[in-house]
């Protein structure tokens, strides 16, 4: 298989699959870089080689065509200055100036192509406008594990346009790479958090986990429906009353396969959702009619954070509580940093899923932990034992 590493991008324009799915304030200025960040390694190494990266990304939902506020345009004056050459900009994906620019492209010179959404075509995965995209390029790369469970013109159908010159970049590659570590060359004791507000988001990865996992930890707002199947009593706490059932056939599965299942003892709870509500720690089966929990509680953490420091490999998907109000941040804080100790002492630490990240940066670790990957939905599926389409398209 070709690899970003052996490949020889000596004068071939390489057509670059990237995520630049930025945010952008009201100003059009991005108010978070970490995706073009992460993008630039593979577009120096291609810079570096001789070859020529033309840049293909989507940004925002456009639903009707062009619209100026989901122009990547927006991005042109960040990447310039992060790879230290003027970028090119065609405005448009696969109109004239996309054609002339890509044709007189020279080695190290880099072109940006506009919002590939702009077109339906893109999002269904039609052969014919990722043939024109294709007719740009000599060689095929993906870089956005962001989009590799979709089956879109620019993430999977073109590959097929470069049976013998596509690659993954050393975003796909690190991703795949990590994940694969963690589920198929575990170290133990493999420990799994899980966190976020619903059951239902998480029950295939929770079923994927059982057999793998010898501890499965889980908190957030998905706990109260655990909790509740239990028969504790969770006041207004968010439960999913259509998975109970599910919930109980979880503890009997993890009970049958000697994993150790981890629910929260006690919550910080709260008399209304508000950062400034009266709140007050009690038994998580004991939760007030009016009340509702929005943190994992101070004996909760201490259990948690002691599973975590003996584990070997950790994955992180999801917050322990409303984290973004700092009242009910302590349980997602202390859980961040027992992963960084634990990885500290050797183990290695997967996050993955916006909400994870956003915390993990957010308390300064993200340089603690082994891998942060940068597609939560992506990884969720490829934990859950889906086959990616990105991936497919180039691993074969």
């Amino acid at each position: 298989m070709k690899t970003i590493d052996n490949y020889n991008f000596q004068n071939k324009k390489v057509l670059l699959r990237v995520d630049f799915n930025v945010p952008l304030d009201a100003n059009f200025k991005i108010t978070d870089t970490t995706r073009i960040d992460a993008a630039i390694p593979t577009i120096k190494k291609i810079i570096a080689g001789g070859g020529s990266p033309i840049l293909m990304s989507h940004l925002g939902r456009p639903k009707e065509g062009p619209e100026a506020k989901f122009s990547l345009k927006h991005v042109l004056g960040y990447l310039s200055e992060q790879l230290g050459v003027v970028v090119k900009f065609a405005d448009d994906c696969i109109g004239n100036s996309a054609r002339e620019l890509s044709k007189g492209l020279k080695s190290g010179e880099v072109l940006l192509l506009e919002n590939l959404r702009f077109y339906k075509e893109e999002s269904k995965g039609d052969v014919e406008f990722s043939k024109k995209l294709a007719s740009f390029g000599d060689a095929y790369m993906n870089d956005a594990f962001g989009t590799a469970h979709r089956a879109h013109a620019s993430t999977t159908i073109i590959a097929q346009f470069f049976p013998d010159d596509k690659m993954f970049g050393y975003i796909m590659e690190n991703e795949v790479k990590s994940i694969d570590k963690v589920l198929k060359e575990t170290q133990r004791p493999f420990t799994a958090i899980l966190g976020g507000a619903k059951v239902s988001g998480k029950i295939e990865i929770i079923n994927n986990l059982l057999d793998k996992v010898d501890n499965l930890i889980v908190g957030g707002g998905m706990m109260f429906t655990f909790i509740s199947a239990k028969g504790g009593h969770v006041g207004k706490s968010m439960v999913e009353d259509e998975l109970l059932e599910v919930a109980m056939h979880t503890f009997e599965g993890a009970e049958e396969l000697n994993v150790n299942f981890a629910i929260p003892t006690d919550a910080v709870i709260a008399d209304k959702f508000d950062n400034n509500a009266n709140k007050k720690v009690i038994d998580v089966c004991e939760i007030p009619d009016e009340w509702m929990g929005l943190d994992i509680g101070p004996d909760t953490i201490k259990k948690f954070t002691d599973i975590i420091e003996n584990s070997k490999t950790i994955l992180w998907n999801g917050p322990m509580g409303v984290f973004e109000m700092e009242n009910f941040a302590e349980g997602t804080k202390a859980i961040a940093e027992a992963v960084a100790r634990a990885t500290e002492k050797g183990a290695f630490s997967l996050i993955g899923g916006g909400d994870s990240v956003a915390a993990i940066n957010k308390y300064n670790l993200k340089d603690k932990v082994s891998y942060v990957s940068t597609g939560g939905g992506a990884m969720l599926e490829y934990i859950e034992g889906k086959e990616l389409p990105g991936v497919k398209a180039i691993k074969g």
